[in-house]
């Protein structure tokens, strides 16, 4: 249920209202809002009754919903969420975040040089695979935790908060350790329940990618686990989904992006790397991610993607990669966005 508060309700009859409902056993989910305040109940309210919460004082209207996604759902939180990562970088609320960088993590001069060109250019995060999950049990793995040791490096060069992919529970430790900026949850674990629920007791940001078949209520829901155990710091992912085309690796479901919006308040960034497969295609579909109202990219970028250990024939250069940010800059400006 959402309880909408009236405008200038006295403090202290707020405050003895949340009590009482609380008291019943109602988690509170509380969103002051520019002219909003909203409570949104999470919990069974089945048996409460409207007209007993609309006889408050403080209440201007109520209504149940329907969705089973509560914390991010946008009727509990009007709002746009800003996510901010490693204390410099926003994502959300009209600030346009791009990260960029290698699939894996090669060696310390590969990860450094990508990391300063990309930089340069403008991405304010850093991207790249420690940890990786590939098809086939014979593909490079990544260079694991040396490569959580090389992406520390190439932060403490370059300045740039990290993003990099966590597989498992028994890694978040070694994660925290190394201060990982924010971590992303790949499209094979969005369902991995147990793992979701791990990063929600993190307080650390998490980049969770959107599964190669899921709906895009089952994100939303995947979201839900995150923030259910106390961290409201999601980003969510458009990443491409699996259908019948051949052509391409997948296909990038554009229109989630206005849809999430208007089902969450939480970021939504597109990968066009992994959704097109194909390095030629990247730059289009980025332009359009951006009219379409995107909070942010995920690029890939190699310093030499014929001899990239993973996802070459994706991968722009450091050089294709300054020419798609210079028409991205004007872009951004036309539609009001800021790059971060």
């Amino acid at each position: 249920m959402i309880i909408v508060l009236k405008q200038n309700a006295p403090a202290q009859q707020v405050q003895a209202f949340c009590k009482e409902l609380t008291n019943m056993g109602f988690e509170i989910n509380d969103s002051v809002g520019q002219n909003t305040h909203i409570l949104g109940l999470i919990g069974d309210t089945k048996a409460l009754s409207e007209s007993w919460v609309l006889a408050n004082p403080v209440v201007d209207t109520c209504r149940r919903v329907s969705e089973p996604y509560k914390k991010a759902n946008r009727k509990f939180h009007p709002d746009d969420t800003v996510v901010e990562v490693g204390g410099k970088v926003k994502i959300g609320g009209g600030n346009f975040a791009i990260m960029a960088g290698p699939c894996s993590v090669e060696s310390e001069e590969q990860i450094t040089l990508v990391a300063q060109r990309v930089k340069a250019a403008g991405a304010s995060l850093l991207r790249g695979g420690a940890f990786k999950p590939r098809t086939s049990p014979y593909s490079f793995q990544g260079l694991r935790a040396e490569g959580l040791e090389l992406l520390d490096h190439a932060r403490s060069v370059t300045g740039q908060p990290i993003v990099t992919e966590l597989m498992n529970n028994e890694h978040i430790p070694l994660f925290l350790d190394k201060k990982v900026d924010m971590i992303q949850i790949g499209a094979r674990n969005m369902q991995n329940f147990e793992l979701l629920k791990a990063v929600g007791r993190t307080n650390v940001p998490v980049l969770l990618k959107r599964g190669l078949s899921s709906t895009l209520e089952e994100l939303v829901m995947s979201a839900e686990y995150i923030m259910a155990e106390g961290n409201p710091n999601v980003v969510l992912c458009e990443r491409g989904i699996r259908t019948f085309e051949t052509s391409m690796r997948n296909t990038l479901d554009i229109s989630a992006v206005p849809m999430l919006k208007k089902m969450t308040h939480l970021p939504v960034v597109i990968d066009p790397s992994h959704a097109a497969g194909i390095a030629f295609m990247v730059p289009s579909l980025a332009k359009a991610a951006v009219a379409v109202g995107a909070d942010g990219l995920m690029i890939e970028v190699h310093n030499d993607p014929a001899r990239a250990k993973s996802d070459g024939a994706q991968s722009l250069t450091p050089d294709q990669f300054d020419d798609l940010m210079k028409v991205l800059r004007p872009e951004l400006e036309f539609f009001g966005m800021k790059l971060n």
